[in-house]
């Protein structure tokens, strides 16, 4: 592993547990948040805004040359080649209604390309993280993708929300049930795509997702042995279609994406 990855993925493992502590306190006391509701899950509390400014802190004064991309506050332009992709709490629609599956997730990206990714869930205590040529760990067990030839084999995540169109995401959601397979969709594009690292589902397919929902995530999938689609010029600011799995069945994803997205 380069030993300048190295030292920003120990960074990345502290300030994640950190910050999703910080999150989690908050969670504990929901009813005390305000929340700012913009359309159907699509939410923001005050606990996203905290948690995105305690990182942000951390980062300008550990590494004030580094460029920062978060979902909460502006975007940062750097000087050194290095941008940090944050999402606070990836999740919020399921952190504003009490369930417990939400994360935390930062990423550090070399000219627009992730080297380091760290997810922490702190309702269970998972910790995901992965480096550049340096493999990919869910705690100290190495991540592999499920070694499936066959979408039968698993479920698929499913990337739909209540900003799809609805006609698109019934075409995905049949394009799964055709092939046998079952779709998982629980609110949070990170864990959706660890989960896909870790081998727990098959791949994943969503029309578009944000650089810090999926960033950290995709180099957890590369380093696991997985496929997906890359990383688009301009991703890191405008997002990516993403296709996700194993190499057995990456190629019958795409398929379906190109079916139903075109």
């Amino acid at each position: 592993m380069n030993d300048d990855y190295r030292e920003r993925l120990d960074f990345t493992v502290a300030l994640a547990r950190e910050a999703g502590a910080y999150a989690h306190a908050q969670f504990l006391k929901l009813e005390t948040l305000t929340v700012e509701r913009k359309g159907h899950q699509d939410m923001v509390t005050e606990a996203d805004r905290a948690t995105e400014t305690l990182v942000r802190a951390a980062l300008a004064r550990r590494w004030p040359e580094d460029g920062i991309v978060g979902e909460e506050h502006a975007r940062v332009h750097g000087t050194s080649g290095f941008d940090w992709v944050i999402d606070p709490i990836d999740g919020t629609a399921n952190f504003v209604s009490g369930i417990p599956h939400w994360c935390t997730v930062i990423a550090c990206c070399k000219d627009g390309v992730p080297v380091v990714g760290v997810i922490f869930d702190p309702c269970t205590g998972e910790l995901f993280r992965a480096s550049k040529g340096g493999g990919a760990y869910v705690g100290e067990k190495p991540l592999k993708v499920n070694a499936a030839t066959s979408l039968s084999e698993g479920s698929i995540f499913a990337g739909v929300s209540g900003k799809s169109d609805p006609k698109v995401a019934a075409t995905l959601i049949a394009e799964i049930l055709g092939a046998r397979s079952l779709f998982f969709r629980a609110a949070s594009g990170a864990l959706g795509l660890a989960y896909v690292a870790a081998g727990r589902l098959l791949g994943g397919v969503e029309d578009r997702m944000n650089s810090w929902d999926c960033f950290a995530a995709l180099l957890m999938l590369e380093e696991a042995g997985g496929r997906h689609q890359g990383y688009p010029p301009g991703s890191l600011d405008t997002g990516t279609k993403v296709v996700a799995g194993g190499p057995g069945v990456h190629d019958a994803l795409a398929r379906i994406a190109a079916k139903v997205y075109g």
